[in-house]
């Protein structure tokens, strides 16, 4: 018995598949003395395994024989013909054996089918693993779901998000279903809504803990008092300002800040519309005249009401009712700029300019806060060390938003405070660097000076840079603003305009009267106070705000 259990390890050692039917033909030799008979009568009966299994032996045949041919000398001489026989299969031992117990040959082709069918069986089961795979990645999505171990108030939250509306401002409503004040219940509700929507943990739990440090730097408490505030900032970190939703939220801010404005321009017009029933010479005239007096100025006046002329000719109706729609149309194609390269090599280097009291410096604060809400790694520097205080002022700005900050010691010289930014900028892998200079008169033609020394410098250090220049205007200013931006753009060439304050004023003709004569794209607009207040120009809304449409256009 200790030679057939030794060639059994031999056997069983292969990893060719066909070495399965010789296996159970050992398995027989170990259960009945007269083992041999068996397997020759087995290995006649199916000659179709026999042919692979002899083709296996003879690949292996030089490894298999040595070791039985001493372990007959030594231990069994008396069984060699035992071990010739399942090794070499003699065809004429076989044929004697089929003489003898045919029965049996029969029978035993129908056991040994049943593991000819079992080796096609693991082919098909390899692939199987592979195929449960691809549903993993699926779980996640269904652990945000209803499961046995959540809380209740994730349960009711997850059905509440699923049925509601896909827009920012439903979905927060139920997430804040019930938080009053600041605490752990809405922090937890917070990270539920991020993982609702398969944000980034680390993304997530850096928005809760900034938000956390703002909330505690505002003394803010309760939800009603930040809630604003706090769409605002999960728009821009989700991507999400120009949805439907946020445009239509956007909308109503800007109709509302443009209430004095329409005042002064909208309700005249109708007025206008309302005592004229076609469109004729004398209503052009009062039509200019209201123009003027909202501060879009002559010569954009003049330029306006011939473009409008021709849109009503081509028309070819009088009928005042459609003035306003063909009013909307012209303006929008008024505030249309062609597009624009915005690749930079970065950091991309935004220089501010602008004249005292603009709002200069809280606008380089909203717009370093917007780039870092969206995940860039912004650096401020103070470029204008000549006002009192203006250094730690925007230093104040840059803690509270949470930003880093460069600066050197009052009255400095500002392209030194420039370049060392830049190369700090550089060396620190920041993405974006806003260099502030200091507030000027554009009649100033020394301070001006100063102004294009910032920026050869800033050339010299960084190329390409500026790769911005962004004029500040106040929208209260009326003309005046003409003037600034005449003068400006022909110093730091003016790549943008911000016009500040447009919810304090009735002078909001400005708008059109700027982005007529000089077609720098106007990109933001202030309308109030908070961070959030500095919103993207969008030409179409500003015209349907202006001229009271409800309907913002699609676009």
């Amino acid at each position: 018995m200790g030679f057939f259990s030794k060639l059994k390890r031999l056997w069983t050692a292969e990893d060719s598949p066909e070495h399965q039917a010789p296996e159970g033909a050992v398995q027989a030799d170990a259960e009945e003395e007269s083992g041999s008979t068996e397997q020759t009568a087995t290995d006649d009966a199916q000659a179709e395994v026999a042919e692979p299994v002899a083709q296996a032996q003879e690949s292996g045949a030089e490894e298999v024989v040595p070791e039985p041919e001493k372990t007959i000398e030594e231990e069994s001489p008396e069984e060699p013909e035992i071990v010739l026989t399942p090794e070499f299969i003699q065809t004429e031992e076989a044929e004697e054996v089929v003489e003898e117990q045919p029965e049996e040959a029969l029978q035993e082709p129908e056991v040994q089918e049943e593991p000819t069918k079992v080796e096609p069986a693991p082919a098909p089961v390899e692939p199987a693993p592979v195929e449960p795979a691809p549903a993993e990645p699926a779980k996640p999505e269904t652990a945000t779901l209803i499961t046995d171990d959540q809380p209740q108030w994730q349960k009711d939250l997850t059905v509440a998000l699923r049925a509601a509306e896909p827009k920012l401002s439903v979905w927060l409503e139920h997430v804040l279903d019930g938080i009053e004040e600041v605490g752990d219940p809405l922090w937890e509700r917070l990270r539920f809504f991020f993982d609702a929507l398969d944000a980034p943990k680390a993304e997530a739990e850096e928005f809760i803990a900034k938000f956390a440090d703002w909330l505690d730097d505002m003394e803010y408490d309760y939800v009603s008092d930040f809630r604003s505030e706090l769409q605002y900032r999960l728009a821009l970190a989700l991507d999400l300002e120009d949805e439907e939703d946020e445009r239509s939220r956007l909308f109503l801010k800007l109709s509302e800040g443009l209430s004095k404005t329409k005042e002064q321009i909208t309700k005249q017009i109708d007025g206008l519309l309302a005592t004229h029933s076609e469109i004729d010479e004398s209503f052009w005239e009062e039509f200019e005249e209201i123009l003027i007096m909202s501060d879009v100025g002559f010569e954009p006046t003049m330029k306006l009401v011939e473009r409008l002329r021709e849109r009503v000719r081509k028309a070819g109706t009088k009928d005042p009712a459609k003035f306003k729609e063909f009013m909307r149309e012209e303006l929008e194609e008024i505030f249309k700029t062609g597009p624009r390269i915005t690749a930079v090599t970065k950091p991309e280097v935004v220089l501010m300019v602008g004249v005292n009291g603009v709002g200069k410096t809280t606008t380089i604060a909203k717009l370093a806060y917007r780039a870092q809400l969206q995940g860039k790694k912004v650096l401020i520097a103070a470029g204008d060390t000549f006002r009192a205080a203006a250094i730690e002022q925007l230093q104040v700005w840059a803690d509270r938003i949470g930003v880093d900050f460069h600066a050197k010691s009052a009255n400095s010289d500002p392209a030194a405070v420039a370049y060392e930014a830049v190369e700090r900028a550089v060396e620190g892998g920041y993405d974006l660097l806003f260099v502030d200079t200091a507030g000027r008169l554009q009649t100033k033609v020394g301070l001006m000076d100063e102004l294009q020394k910032i920026r050869n410098v800033l050339g010299k250090k960084h190329e390409g840079a500026p790769h911005r220049t962004i004029l500040t205007i106040d929208a209260t200013t009326g003309q005046n603003a003409m003037s600034q931006t005449k003068l400006f753009n022909e110093v730091a060439k003016l790549d943008e305009i911000i016009l500040t304050k447009l919810d304090g004023t009735a002078k909001g003709g400005i708008v059109v009267a700027i982005a007529m004569e000089f077609n720098i794209p106007i990109t933001y607009i202030g309308l109030g106070e908070k961070m959030e207040d500095l919103r993207p120009f969008n030409g179409a809304d500003f015209a349907a705000a202006l001229l009271g449409l409800e309907d913002t256009p699609e676009e």
